[in-house]
Order: structure tokens, then C-alpha cells, then sequence
């Protein structure tokens, strides 16, 4: 009998925060990296990285100086540093981004402005493996 009131009161407690949405608001200055299970908004300034297993969206106004890394992303303004998105990047008309990116899908609109090298993760995998197969090729030839 207690011990079903305490597992009840654990159960209460406990939130997802997963599902909230965290902001840096527009004319705001945040330095250090995060590290979060949530969403992101961002519309100031963060110098530092940002981790996050869901979506990230970067207004117009906003600038990440460091390495964004999520499931998904929203971009419409600055980035300097590697971007490493698991599904789908979409780069909006407003969005300017010097380095490295890293995803499943690629969306760009007419534009955008990248400077730095993309690699679509399942395009990797089969110029690699067309490689190899060109280069065993070779040897039974020689």
C-alpha cells in the first residue's frame, strides 16, 4: 500500500521536458554550449556550441558562432561553425552559413548562402562503395 503511493508521486513528478520549446530571444547574447533534449528557437546570439536530439530554428536576426548539432533544423540566419543534422537541414533564403554541414536532407532556397563543403550521409555511403568496386576492377585487369 505505500509503496504504490510513492511510485504515483515519482510518476507526478516527473515531466518530458524533451517536448519544451527553449528560446534565446533576439538581442540576447548567450556564451557557452548547450546541451538539451528540447527544442530550440533561436533569435540572438549564442557563441558556443548547441547539442539537441529534436528541432532547431534560427530566425533571421539570429547567429550561432560554434557547432550546431540535432535531429532537424530551420535556418535563416548566420552560422559559422560544423552543422550535423541526423534528418532534414532547410536553408531559407536568409541564411548564411560558413563551414561544414553534415545531413540526411538537403533544402535550399534560392538564396541562401553557403560557403564550406556538404555531405549528404547516404550519398557517402555509395560513392564509397562505387569506389571500392572500381578499384577491384582495376586489379583484375592489370
Amino acid at each position: 500500500m505505500f509503496s504504490d503511493r510513492k511510485k504515483s508521486r515519482k510518476k507526478k513528478n516527473s515531466t518530458d521536458y524533451s517536448k519544451e520549446q527553449n528560446k534565446i530571444a533576439k538581442g540576447t547574447i548567450f556564451k557557452g554550449n548547450i546541451d538539451s533534449g528540447g527544442a530550440f528557437r533561436v533569435e540572438g546570439i549564442l557563441e558556443g556550441n548547441l547539442k539537441t536530439d529534436s528541432k532547431v530554428v534560427l530566425g533571421e536576426t539570429g547567429k550561432i558562432i560554434g557547432d550546431l548539432t540535432c535531429a532537424e533544423a530551420d535556418i535563416e540566419g548566420l552560422v559559422k561553425g560544423k552543422i550535423t543534422v541526423k534528418n532534414k537541414l532547410s536553408l531559407k533564403t536568409t541564411s548564411h552559413i560558413e563551414g561544414e554541414i553534415i545531413t540526411g536532407e538537403l533544402l535550399v532556397e534560392p538564396g541562401a548562402n553557403l560557403n564550406g563543403n556538404c555531405t549528404m550521409k547516404g550519398a557517402v555511403k555509395t560513392l564509397q562503395n562505387e569506389q571500392k568496386g572500381k578499384s577491384k576492377r582495376k586489379t583484375k585487369t592489370a
